[in-house]
């Protein structure tokens, strides 16, 4: 909230990026990208749009964290918020490495003939401790939630200092500075110069330690989240200026698409076509980013029961949407349909099962409302509070 405001967009935002998920994840079994199950039949043209969606879903996400960490701040002390995120996030997150992410290991164990044998024979191994590849321990999709813990406890003697009451003129004043349209376009610097430092030397492996270039970038788009995120004149700003914003994402995607991602050509070592892609690529996740908020802003800036019930499911959603999509994968991959079926068949049966065990089973009980994550008991008032 800002002041008496409601920002129903961000809600939107976090919401329909996270519904993105499902049909991204359903489709990566028939792209050229490894994965937890693959389908014989791959599409290059999918793969390149699946890169495309890759470059700047994530990283809007954590800009919208940023931004949600700072409302969450506004309404909490920090002892209260941290002690919140780990119940909220800690707990989701070893419950979903050891008794929901093993079905993906699983499957990907029976695809690849690296296990063959029933699921109860192969879950004990879970409990050895040997981190995958090696064992079947994993975080999986949950390397998002983890980063997310590793940037708050970092950051909390920053968010702390800026919760001082003679700080918070501090921060108001360099909420307002990134505000300014020519500051807001010049935040790409910074992205630019992690990615041209680290994005080779440190290609992306969701595994936190080491992983460099990915740690770099997200993080310090969650830090203009929480920055910029909490003044007004920020995403009026990203309204006004959402054309040119949209603008510069289409063309930075065209010449993108054109140069490296139609043909999934990465530059693999620095140079002239190394560094038009890192001014291309970061022009187009950062743009991209500003581009969603003004637009959200301008026609998403309501409220809705559909918003609310969303509001609530999207994490719950996130935690079981892969284990489902490649349970449900493993078998449809094995038919003889051709791939332009297998694939919305994938995405429609993958959607109906997570809504039917998030509806009718994870929002039942106190019991399953905590392991996902979830922030009131069943029964409670049904307003939703937005960006906590």
């Amino acid at each position: 909230m800002q002041g008496s405001e409601r920002l129903y967009y961000i809600d939107w935002i976090r919401v329909l990026a996270f519904l993105l998920l499902i049909a991204f994840h359903a489709s990566i079994p028939f792209t050229v990208f490894p994965w937890e199950v693959k389908n014989a039949e791959q599409s290059k043209a999918l793969s390149s749009v699946i890169w495309w969606l890759h470059q700047w879903r994530l990283p809007l996400l954590f800009f919208i964290s940023g931004a949600g960490i700072h409302f969450s701040l506004q309404r909490r002390t920090m002892g209260a918020f941290l002690g919140e995120r780990t119940v909220r996030l800690f707990i989701p997150l070893l419950f979903a490495m050891f008794f929901t992410i093993p079905v993906q290991v699983y499957v990907e164990f029976l695809q690849r003939g690296r296990f063959r044998g029933s699921y109860a024979e192969f879950y004990p191994s879970v409990w050895e401790m040997v981190p995958y590849p090696d064992g079947s321990l994993t975080w999986s999709h949950m390397w998002f939630v983890v980063y997310l813990i590793a940037f708050i406890l970092l950051l909390s003697p920053l968010f702390w200092l800026f919760r001082w009451r003679r700080m918070k003129p501090v921060k108001e004043k360099i909420s307002s500075f990134l505000s300014l349209p020519w500051v807001t376009a010049g935040l790409l610097l910074p992205l630019l110069a992690i990615f041209h430092a680290l994005y080779l030397d440190y290609p992306e492996t969701g595994g936190l330690i080491g992983d460099w270039f990915v740690f770099s970038f997200s993080i310090t788009l969650l830090l203009y989240g929480y920055l910029a995120g909490g003044n007004p004149a920020f995403w009026a700003s990203c309204e006004k200026y959402r054309r040119p914003y949209l603008a510069v994402s289409v063309a930075t995607t065209l010449l993108l698409f054109a140069l490296y991602w139609w043909p999934l050509r990465i530059p693999e070592e620095r140079g002239s076509r190394f560094n038009l892609y890192a001014v291309l690529d970061c022009a187009c996740i950062w743009s991209t980013i500003l581009a969603a908020c003004g637009y959200a802003r301008k026609y998403l800036n309501r409220n809705s029961s559909l918003l609310g019930y969303l509001t609530e499911a999207v994490f719950p959603f996130y935690i079981i949407h892969q284990t489902l999509i490649v349970a449900i994968g493993y078998v449809i991959v094995q038919t003889s349909m051709p791939a332009w079926i297998k694939l919305p068949a994938l995405a429609t049966l993958s959607f109906i099962s997570i809504f039917l065990v998030y509806h009718f089973i994870i929002r039942k009980t106190k019991l399953t409302r905590l392991l996902f994550g979830m922030k009131k008991p069943f029964g409670e008032s049904k307003k939703h509070f937005a960006h906590s």
